[in-house]
């Protein structure tokens, strides 16, 4: 019964996860869908908690204060909407769950740094993700081109426009202005034959 349950996790569980801990700054790559428009959300903070680690189901928590405002998310770690996760800094702590972090403010918050091979903890291919990443990047390319082309467009068509009510313009300057020149050397010579 339990080998069945496992064969169906390992189905939705990634190949690569970065390793996570307590304490470690780090970044998620979120994918977002709002609407009919999807993009990459980063959300940084710091790791309070990291439970489940070899589980589908498991799950870490990072915070943040933004604005003056803590905020927590929870994250499934096998999540397909987690495109990637990159370690900024690691910390030394010696608890798993540093629930006392919440309490803390300012420089307080700030915890020992130890030294760590960045490029060694980050080098996770996924396949899926990176592919599904230029993909979101590829469809906000040809948007930002679509509508850029479409401004040309209007543009164009507001120049023609612009170009034809000033020719319309200079030709009446010009049919006024031949009209008087007439109408002033009529006169005149009418006045010359008297």
């Amino acid at each position: 019964m339990n080998s069945v349950a496992q064969k169906i996790e390992e189905k939705y569980k990634k190949k690569n996860v970065v390793d996570i801990k307590s304490g470690d700054t780090i970044k998620v790559h979120q994918k977002v869908r709002e609407g009919g428009k999807e993009r990459i959300q980063i959300f940084e903070g710091m790791v309070l908690r990291v439970t489940r680690r070899g589980s589908l189901s498991g799950t870490f928590t990072v915070r943040r204060i933004s604005s003056g405002v803590g905020v927590e998310k929870t994250f499934l770690i096998h999540a397909p909407n987690i495109l990637k996760i990159e370690v900024v800094k690691r910390t030394k702590v010696r608890r798993n769950y540093l629930t006392y972090m919440r309490e803390l403010t300012g420089k307080s918050v700030r915890l020992a740094g130890v030294d760590f091979d960045r490029e060694a903890v980050n080098v996770i291919h996924d396949e899926k993700a990176e592919a599904e990443e230029a993909k979101i990047h590829e469809e906000a390319l040809a948007k930002h081109d679509e509508l850029a082309a479409k401004e040309a467009q209007e543009r164009a068509k507001e120049e023609a426009k612009a170009e034809a009510a000033l020719a319309k313009h200079q030709a009446k300057a010009e049919a006024e202005q031949s009209e008087a020149t007439s109408d002033a050397k009529g006169p005149a010579v009418s006045q010359e034959k008297e």
